[in-house]
């Protein structure tokens, strides 16, 4: 046993502090195994048959031949498979998607939808065999035209209301001096993490054992005890590593379909999604058809605001991206009115992708306060200006801090704004039009209940056990620093172990809300067992635990609007000849509360920004509306932004504590991608007098609309929608 020193001077504070990834070592040399790397005996492996036709019934499933290939040991459809009961509420608030609830029925809504599981002693016997496998279907019409004006359109809220409304948009419109009244267009795009979803399942004991790629250990588990009708704690999910996930990686049908294997089989079972597989079972973000007016009197002051989108969910599920929910928080006026609407069709079910809802949003929105600065003649930061709100603009609640006119100082500051000509087409670098552009982004700041343990061990140092995901943000590292601040010691004197539902309940990684809700339940438990050390005293050989539950603190929160804010700026260079785009700099200021890791939180915060320019410039899922798939769905049919692509980009922050934090902290996950969008199609707008309302900004698309064409001013600013 050790006897405790503590009581002594506290060492330096390691919040706030760049500290390298605890784990960082393990990466690089392999030493951290992902899910589908870890061995187990007697392994068997499942591979996903995906249906063929994007509407219809299942006739029959061929299985005898296949199951007399090498190496097969079962085939489960819809004909055999053990049932479940997928009438439930997932901890997410929603049920859960039919597509994760395998083989309970003959219908098929959507092409890509699993139809059985081949399971073999190889991973190569088994993709051998699916692809053999042969399917019979029914076929029925289906459905895949998502476009704007639909009859079928409805309202669906989600985690916010579906529509709000105040004022007279009608009166506030044309009382107006300056109106702006535009659609603009975000396609489908999709999450792509470089770890593909992978579980492996097995019975251990009575008890279900899962690993698994996952943002919530124990949604995950909560999910599979509902689903095979489990009592909670006979099932455990550990995810120690994930390579990615940015909203995609929740419950699954490879989860399911390594657990109903493994139940068949009484053997463990690993099912690994392959990339074309993620196109359709993975989730992804709805295109959306967004329509923004405003109207203004002649100094730029709002007197309407009405931001209208829609987005399609799948005819089994309900889904909403929304879109509009952004201008809720953004800015006021005195008639305000904002819908989300949705349209079924016969796809995928669409699902969280990094900043949902804002990141398409802010596109349309910000390229719309752009529309409106360049009509009234106001610099765009000036108009941004004008129009903050001092509370909620729907919700009437103060803001726990707003430093949104902070990042545009000091950015505007960095970016040489005060040197920027306002007309458009006014640079030139021999067949390259140079334009610069900016945008606002904010995104919610909120915590959800979480529970910790924290332990003093016999040896000095300490084990913090909390069920929380790192998926590749640096979460791990960051509760490190702030439990050791929190019990006045170094961090290399605490261990943090994440990844598994038996530590309880926690936050999943995701909405931004991951490490400060962990950090929360850890800065509880840690504080309070430093009270309950006594320097000079013995620490037993199994320790002293406490275990924290932030569930009362959480809720007795006042109701406020909590967000980060931020300024996004872009400069671009167009090249007249071909209708290439190229993003030259890049620059984001954040308000984002208190920064535990500077080192991982920038990371955290340019790799969003290389995701709004990949948004702008290069990502788009396109449906073929015969098949009803996507056409190249894989990395190389769908383009995103590659070493090539991405200028230098530079980030930081002003200061934003929250107060109502115990450790100041707001979130860093998904504002990056906000505004960044935006901030590039505006800088194209300021290059070559072009408006692109439609994402993303292909050569093809700027040869279509003349941007080329003249040279200094002359060609006139145009618009372009398709």
């Amino acid at each position: 046993m050790t006897t405790l020193t503590t009581g002594t001077s506290a060492p330096p504070a390691s919040v706030g502090t760049a500290h390298t990834r605890v784990e960082g070592r393990d990466k690089v040399t392999g030493a951290a195994r992902y899910a589908g790397e870890i061995p187990f005996a007697d392994l068997a492996h499942g591979w996903l048959v995906l249906s063929t036709v994007a509407r219809g019934r299942i006739v029959s499933v061929e299985t005898d031949a296949v199951l007399e290939m090498p190496g097969v040991l079962t085939v489960l459809h819809h004909g055999n498979a053990p049932r479940v009961n997928g009438d439930f509420i997932s901890m997410m608030g929603t049920p859960p998607d039919p597509a994760s609830v395998l083989f309970q029925h003959d219908r098929v809504p959507f092409l890509g939808w699993p139809v059985a599981l081949v399971v073999a002693e190889t991973s190569e016997q088994a993709r051998e065999a699916a692809e053999a496998l042969v399917v019979h279907y029914e076929k029925e019409p289906h459905d895949v035209a998502f476009s704007p004006g639909r009859p079928d359109a409805y309202p669906l809220e989600g985690h916010m209301p579906a529509e709000t409304e105040k004022g007279d948009q009608a009166a506030g419109l044309a009382d107006s001096a300056v109106v702006v009244d535009a659609e603009y267009h975000t396609p489908e795009e999709h999450h792509n993490p470089m770890e593909p979803h992978a579980a492996t399942a097995r019975w251990d004991g009575g008890r279900l054992d899962v690993v698994d790629s996952n943002q919530g250990s124990g949604w995950v588990a909560g999910d599979l005890a509902q689903l095979f009708s489990l009592d909670p704690g006979s099932v455990r999910v550990r995810s120690e590593h994930v390579g990615g996930g940015f909203g995609s990686k929740g419950t699954r049908a490879n989860q399911v379909g390594a657990v109903l294997a493994a139940t068949v089989l009484q053997r463990p079972v690993r099912v690994v999604m392959t990339r074309r597989q993620m196109f359709s079972l993975a989730g992804y973000r709805s295109p959306t058809a967004q329509r923004v007016r405003l109207g203004a009197d002649a100094d730029g002051r709002l007197r309407a605001l009405d931001h209208s989108a829609l987005s399609q969910t799948s005819s089994v599920h309900e889904f909403v991206e929304p879109s509009a929910g952004v201008a809720r928080v953004m800015y006021d006026a005195e008639a305000h009115r904002t819908s989300n609407q949705v349209v079924r069709l016969d796809v995928p079910t669409p699902t969280w992708m990094r900043a949902p809802g804002e990141a398409p949003g802010s596109f349309a929105l910000e390229s719309a306060l752009d529309e409106l600065a360049e009509k009234c003649g106001i610099d765009p930061i000036e108009l941004r200006a004008r129009n903050e709100p001092e509370r909620g603009p729907v919700s009437g609640m103060p803001f726990s801090t707003r430093n949104l006119l902070a990042c545009f100082r000091e950015g505007a500051h960095r970016f040489d704004w005060a040197d920027r000509d306002p007309r458009p087409r006014q640079r030139r670098e021999g067949r390259w039009l140079i334009g610069t552009g900016t945008a606002a982004a904010s995104f919610p700041s909120g915590a959800m209940p979480s529970t910790a343990a924290v332990t003093a061990e016999a040896d000095g140092t300490f084990t913090v056990r909390i069920a929380a995901a790192d998926i590749g943000t640096g979460a791990r590292t960051a509760l490190t620093l702030v439990a050791a601040d929190a019990l006045e010691t170094a961090p290399e004197r605490v261990r943090v172990r994440i990844g598994n539902s038996d530590f309880g309940p926690a936050m999943i990684a995701g909405g931004s809300m991951g490490t400060r809700s962990w950090s929360w339940a850890v800065t509880a438990a840690a504080r309070e067992l430093r009270e309950r050390l006594i320097p000079g005293t013995e620490v037993p050989p199994e320790g002293i635990t406490i275990r924290s539950d932030t569930s009362e603190a959480v809720a007795a929160l006042a109701q406020k609007e909590r967000h980060s804010f931020g300024a996004q700026f872009a400069e671009v260079a167009v090249d007249v000849a071909t209708g290439e785009v190229r993003v030259r700099r890049m620059l984001g200021i954040f308000a984002t509360g208190r920064v535990v890791n500077p080192l991982t939180a920038r990371n955290q915060l340019a790799g969003g920004m290389v995701w709004g320019l990949s948004m702008a410039l290069h990502e788009e899922a396109v449906r073929d509306a015969a098949s009803g798939g996507l056409y190249g769905a894989d990395l190389a049919g769908y383009h995103v932004a590659t070493h090539a692509d991405v200028p230098p980009v530079e980030v930081d922050w002003v200061s934003d504590d929250d107060p109502e934090d115990p450790v100041g902290i707001k979130g860093v996950g998904e504002i990056g991608i906000v505004g960044a969008a935006a901030a590039v199609a505006n800088a194209v707008w300021h290059a070559t007098g072009v408006r692109h309302r439609s994402l993303p900004i292909r050569p093809d698309r700027v040869l279509e609309t003349g941007a080329g064409a003249g040279s200094g001013s002359g060609a006139g600013p145009g618009a372009a929608d398709a």
